[in-house]
């Protein structure tokens, strides 16, 4: 037992059947304590209690459901066994309800002959599968239906690792319940319970993990759901305010007159909104923390060389970060045509740099002979060795290519540096909302004049010939065209029913329509080679080596690849003006912001651009959501949309755009679409720490511990 007596603090092998082996296997899952244990809520649950009749199944199959499927049925013949081959042992046995009959089998299972008989009913789930109308059943998990035995409704299904099952997860996880019952102690504010009606901690954490009912498990959700975003907003607040605590390099002048009258174009109203507000806060007191988000095609560029302009003339340097070799590249012909004309500048830092050139640069960053005034890289910029003098300003743009700590270097190059980060991805005003206090975000909500229109177009499979035909064309006028696969291969779908959920607690895609084949990015591009053979048709994928993705990647962007086949390693970054043409495999597989980014990707030169997405799905949310990105262009109108899809996973998460180091991440609250449940969240988290800014107070002592241990699953899950 630890110091202060509590069962949550103890290590988990105080649980019976956690040996070394099995404490070793809970470890690798962040499960060190049986608080931990506790904390590792299920992914998702089995409603086994939902039980459709044979011909409500069947129907269901029809229609595309995939199942598993709860079923009470009658054996109606004695088992057969019957070895197939070496080591494949069938076991087939038939049942029948009210409306039908299905054929069960067994693989490698004999030993269940003896507990199966003629006129036993048993509740069976599975999944079941027609073939030429005849209904089949393989590996069920299969539960003896006797009058006056109560059966588990909703069973909960654990994320596992090697050496752990759900048969043990549930185990142990019913002894800790049974042994911390009084350790979980309330430490929400109890107003916010009130108002909102949620249950209390000790009621939730067990109700997680043992749910009765469909309402009692949305409740148990909710509440950690707000749980999650009020810790968060709290963390992000406190964040803010250890911030403002520096100071700031503050800059004397604010004239950039000159910087404006250079541009080759006149910015947009919402662009020089969002440079005010930046050279605004850089002129200010504290320092500068700011997201500046909007469009693929808004102009974000150039704000962010109207920030550099600014720390520049103020006597400071500016370092840009930037994710791949390409963009490092497109952002220093950007800056540095405009910038010499202003006799400022700039130099390019990547991992291909020479030697030579690479002193020079590092030279001039240092020292003012041959003085680099803005430095544009990749990663390359945190390697040993790299350090910039009066470094003022640090800007990343696409920053979710980075990781928390990478993102941690930069801005720790300098002490009390001014930080931007550019984002691609539109927040909700939603969110911003409720982030408000927390994170500055400056929005580019209008597109400059004379941007591409793109056209949006929703097919299915019946389109394939035309489609290819469409390739052709655009390769004969010149013009290449992006193909984008969900998946970089093909993979079975696991056949093992203990592992699988019909109740998914973390929220996959509400409209993930399964019954549509996944079109594998390795297959198809050998399809497209094969078919438009006197095209140039390349491949890459984020799992590549990073010289080899480069390099495909130049070879698309200096137009010698006609089609360029990929995953969503192209969502961000690539700037080639000649794509006119994107098309989206199993588009009902992508978000509605990841969709609306991709398009972003075309409609970047002179020539007409198109945007086809090809699904096959038949989901209603599914095909709403597509029509949704077809009816408008205007990215913050889709942000809300997914928002109210999906939750806020996309602009929370690790990979989303508010996101920043030291801060956790969310589970539950990613696929959160109550916006109401985030406002008050965000209020209440204001409202804490109105009363006690720092939580030094004795009573949000376990607000803090709750922070603390948040953090730490997060740090766990991100590494």
């Amino acid at each position: 037992m630890n110091n202060n007596g509590s069962m949550l603090g103890r290590d988990v092998s105080c649980l019976r059947g956690v040996g070394e082996a099995r404490k070793k296997a809970l470890s690798k899952m962040g499960i060190e304590t049986v608080g931990d244990l506790l904390a590792c809520y299920p992914r998702g649950y089995q409603n086994r209690g939902d039980t459709s009749t044979l011909l409500e199944i069947k129907e269901k199959l029809i229609d595309g459901e995939r199942g598993p499927f709860s079923a009470i049925l009658t054996i109606s013949s004695e088992p057969k066994v019957n070895m197939i081959r070496r080591g494949m042992v069938l076991m087939k046995v038939r049942a029948f309800d009210e409306t039908g009959s299905v054929e069960i089998t067994w693989f490698n299972q004999q030993y269940l002959k003896d507990q199966i008989h003629t006129g036993d009913t048993f509740r069976f789930f599975g999944r079941f599968t027609a073939e030429r109308s005849k209904l089949q059943l393989n590996s069920p998990i299969m539960e003896k239906y006797q009058e006056g035995v109560t059966l588990p409704d909703i069973v909960p299904v654990y994320p596992l690792t090697s050496g752990l099952n759900q048969k043990f997860m549930a185990s142990i996880t019913a002894e800790a319940l049974r042994l911390c019952g009084r350790e979980l102690l309330e430490y929400m504010p109890t107003c916010a319970l009130e108002e909102l009606r949620l249950p209390t901690y000790a009621y939730t954490v067990y109700n997680i993990h043992r749910p009765t009912t469909l309402s009692v498990l949305e409740s148990a959700k909710r509440r950690l759901v707000f749980d999650e975003l009020y810790l968060l907003f709290l963390s992000m607040a406190l964040g803010k305010t250890a911030i403002k605590k520096k100071n700031a390099k503050k800059l004397e002048s604010a004239n950039i007159s000159e910087f404006l009258s250079a541009l080759p174009f006149k910015m947009t109203g919402a662009q020089l909104r969002s440079v005010n507000e930046i050279i605004g806060n850089m002129s200010g007191e504290t320092l500068m923390n700011r997201i500046l988000t909007g469009d693929v095609g808004s102009g974000k560029t150039a704000v962010a060389e109207a920030a550099a302009y600014a720390a520049v003339k103020n006597g400071y340097r500016v370092a840009l970060m930037v994710p791949t070799e390409i963009l490092a590249l497109q952002h220093y012909e950007s800056f540095s045509t405009l910038f010499d004309k202003l006799g400022i500048r700039c130099a390019c830092l990547t991992g291909s740099t020479k030697k030579r050139e690479r002193e020079l640069i590092l030279s001039g960053l240092t020292g003012d002979r041959n003085r680099i005034d803005i430095v544009i890289g990749t990663h390359a910029l945190l390697t040993e060795g790299v350090e910039i003098c009066d470094l003022g300003l640090a800007i990343i743009d696409e920053q979710h290519r980075f990781g928390v700590n990478q993102r941690a270097a930069l801005f720790e190059k300098a002490k009390n540096v001014h930080s931007l980060v550019m984002s691609a991805t539109p927040i909700p005003r939603t969110l911003t909302l409720a982030a408000y206090g927390s994170i500055d975000v400056s929005r580019i909500d209008e597109l400059p004049s004379g941007r591409q229109k793109i056209d949006t177009f929703i097919v299915n499979e019946s389109f394939r010939d035309r489609l290819n035909g469409f390739i052709i064309k655009q390769a004969e006028e010149g013009h290449q065209t992006y193909v984008v696969c969900p998946a970089v291969e093909e993979s079975a779908e696991t056949a093992d029913i203990e592992n699988a959920a019909n109740i998914e607690l973390f929220g996959v895609d509400i409209t993930l329509d399964n019954s549509v084949p996944l079109k594998a990015a390795t297959a198809h591009a050998d399809y497209l080679a094969d078919t438009l053979s006197d095209l140039n048709v390349a491949f890459v994928h984020g799992k590549m080596k990073s010289a080899e993705k480069e390099r495909v990647m130049n070879e698309f962007s200096e137009g010698n690849v006609d089609v360029l086949v990929s995953t969503t390693v192209i969502e961000v970054g690539v700037n080639v003006p000649n794509a006119t043409l994107m098309i989206v495999e199993n588009a009902e597989r992508f978000g509605l912001s990841q969709l609306h980014q991709l398009r972003g990707r075309v409609g970047r030169g002179d020539a007409k651009s198109y945007f086809v997405l090809v699904s096959d799905s038949k989901n209603p949310e599914a095909v709403s959501r597509l029509r949704a990105v077809k009816s408008t262009t205007d990215g913050f109108e889709i942000a809300e949309y997914d928002l109210q899809m999906r939750g806020p996973g996309d602009f929370f998460g690790e990979s989303g755009t508010i996101r920043q180091h030291g801060q956790m991440s969310l589970r539950l609250a990613a696929t959160c679409r109550d916006t109401a449940l985030i406002e008050r969240a965000s209020y209440y988290a204001n409202k804490t720490l109105a009363d006690d800014p720092h939580l030094t107070k004795e009573s949000n002592r376990k607000i803090n511990d709750k922070l603390a241990a948040l953090e730490k699953m997060s740090e766990h899950t991100l590494n």
